[in-house]
Formats: structure tokens, C-alpha cells, sequence
């Protein structure tokens, strides 16, 4: 393999899982981002970075990005597009003045951009009509990146991730394996909505095909485990008894009062209201074209518990 790739966020979750696949399959890849780890290190917030012309670059990977959460703050609201938006913009107009022949970029994007809490096999077709800080400024970045790749002739991916599981993971997930291990964790009602989930090491196998072929795709594990399940999963992995389950009506008088807490409260109603949903999203279109073959969130779980 004699490709040579540029990954920014390699030190985040993702991106380092997916630089760890890369390089066991033959890749080489120069890392770009803030801290001296890089072989680049420059602030993508900022106008003005080179990268080195006599990098002879094939694929891009952009991992890099502004988190989910809620901002608190308008400084908060404006990181989310300085990051999300201004920063891809930046890497890509440096890729450009580089001169470096790039023959493709793919773009880690998320599930946000279509802006719905409940809803089955969410197609790419689907209305991008996310209106967090976070959903816009992802939705910007995808629609400058279609103009861009189109106007240098490169091959565009881009990814829309559900939530992604592997080792050590952050957010909900991380939360929810933290709170099954120390016994603060409870369960609500039934706990039978089902929520699209992918397996990290996955999205880098399909590397190779998404720089040939480029499109939009949703990328998820193909089963949608239940809270149950997922829950069932990992209390048997650490083994620990099922979390104690509370009454959807208990859950609801809770998060009513969370409503006037904030955030010295757990839950409110429209966490709640996610919580108790289904949202799944269809891969059809990368089995498809990109022999998309992924593992179960559910049977890889106890590798990384």
C-alpha cells in the first residue's frame, strides 16, 4: 500500500481508531491538528497554515471537530461553526495553495444534520434539517465541501454517524458503561427503543472504497439494539446485576422537575423524550456500493468492557 494519507483529530476517539486501522493495513499517514503530537501542527481555527508541498498526499480524512453538547454560552454557539465550518474550510484552502494533488477527502459528519429525535431507517435522502449549533455547522461544512471537491475534482465522502462505539468511548455511551459499573445507572420503562449504533474499527476498512467511489452515507451497525439489550450487554460484561428499572410514569415526574433544575438535574423532559424514541437510520446505500459488512455493536461490546 502506497498511499499517503492526512488525518486530522487523530488524537480524538475516532480519529485514533481509525489511524491505528490505517496503519495496520499498510497505510502512511501525517496527522494534522493542535497539539505537538502532529507532524502538522497548526490550529485549524486558524486562516493562515501551509501544508508542506512536497507532501504528496492522496486521501484526506477530516475526524476533526466541535463534539455534541448543548452550548451554554454565545461563545460556545460560535465554536461549534469556527471548528466545524471555518475550520474545514480552512484545511481545505490549504490543500488547495498546496498544490498536492489530492485525490479525495472524506468528511466525518453525523446523524445531527437531519435534525429528528424519533423516526425508522433514516434514509440520506432525508431532509437536512438539524437546527442545533452543532447540526448546522456540520450542515454548512458538507454543503461547501460539495461545491469545493466539485470545483478541484475530487472524490467527496461523506459520513454520517450514528453513535460509535469502541474502546474507551465518550458521551452516552461512556456514560452509560460507567453508570451499569458503579450501580448508579437506572433503567426506564421497557427500554425498548431501538437507537442506530457502529462499531468504530469498521468505518476504517472501508476506506479504500470510499476514496474510489466518494458519495453520502449513513454508516451503522445493521442490528439497532434496544436500551435493554445494550444494557443487558454490558452489565453481563462487567459482570454485574441488570441496572434497577424504574416506571416510565416515575421517569416522567423526574424529568418535569429536571425542567426547572437545569443542569443540576439529571434528565428533563426533552432528554427523556430521546431517551424513550426510536431513531434508526438506513445503510442500505453503503452495503451497496461499498460492501459495507458490519460488525454487532452488541457482540463486540465485551471487548472493550
Amino acid at each position: 500500500m502506497d498511499r499517503k494519507v492526512l488525518i486530522t483529530g487523530a488524537s480524538g476517539f475516532l480519529g485514533k481508531i481509525i489511524s491505528n486501522e490505517l496503519i495496520k493495513s499498510g497505510y502512511r499517514l501525517l496527522t494534522l491538528g493542535k497539539q505537538d503530537v502532529n507532524d502538522i501542527q497548526v490550529d485549524l481555527t486558524k486562516v493562515a497554515f501551509q501544508i508542506p508541498s512536497t507532501e504528496k498526499i492522496d486521501t484526506v480524512i477530516h475526524a476533526a471537530g466541535k463534539a455534541h453538547y448543548l452550548p451554554k454560552s454565545p461563545s460556545e454557539i460560535k465554536d461549534f461553526f469556527d471548528v466545524n465550518f471555518e475550520g474545514t474550510k480552512n484545511l481545505c484552502n490549504s490543500i488547495t495553495s498546496s498544490q498536492c494533488k489530492l485525490k479525495a477527502f472524506i468528511f466525518i459528519s453525523s446523524v445531527a444534520v437531519y435534525g429528528i429525535d424519533s423516526g425508522e431507517f433514516i434514509t440520506e435522502d432525508y431532509a437536512l434539517n438539524g437546527s442545533t449549533p452543532y447540526a448546522r455547522s456540520k450542515i454548512l461544512a458538507e454543503e461547501w465541501l460539495q461545491q469545493w471537491a466539485s470545483e478541484n475534482d475530487i472524490t467527496l465522502s461523506i459520513l454520517r454517524l450514528p453513535l460509535v462505539a469502541g474502546f474507551n468511548p465518550p458521551g452516552n455511551l461512556g456514560a452509560m458503561i460507567k453508570g451499569i459499573s458503579s450501580g448508579r445507572y437506572v433503567s426506564i420503562g421497557k427500554a425498548t427503543a431501538r437507537k442506530s449504533m457502529v462499531w468504530a474499527e469498521d468505518i476504517a476498512y472501508i476506506i479504500p472504497q470510499l476514496a474510489e467511489k466518494g458519495g453520502i452515507y449513513n454508516l451503522t451497525d445493521g442490528y439497532h439494539p434496544s436500551f435493554d439489550e445494550l444494557e443487558f450487554s454490558i452489565a453481563s460484561a462487567l459482570k454485574k446485576k441488570a441496572p434497577l428499572k424504574i416506571p416510565l410514569s416515575m421517569a416522567k415526574g423526574i424529568a418535569f422537575l429536571g425542567n426547572f433544575l437545569g443542569s443540576r438535574s439529571p434528565i428533563n423532559s426533552d432528554k427523556l423524550k430521546k431517551i424513550i424514541s426510536t431513531l434508526t437510520f438506513d445503510d442500505t446505500k453503503a452495503k451497496t456500493l461499498l460492501n459495507w459488512r458490519p460488525n454487532s455493536v452488541l457482540d463486540k461490546l465485551p471487548s472493550i468492557i
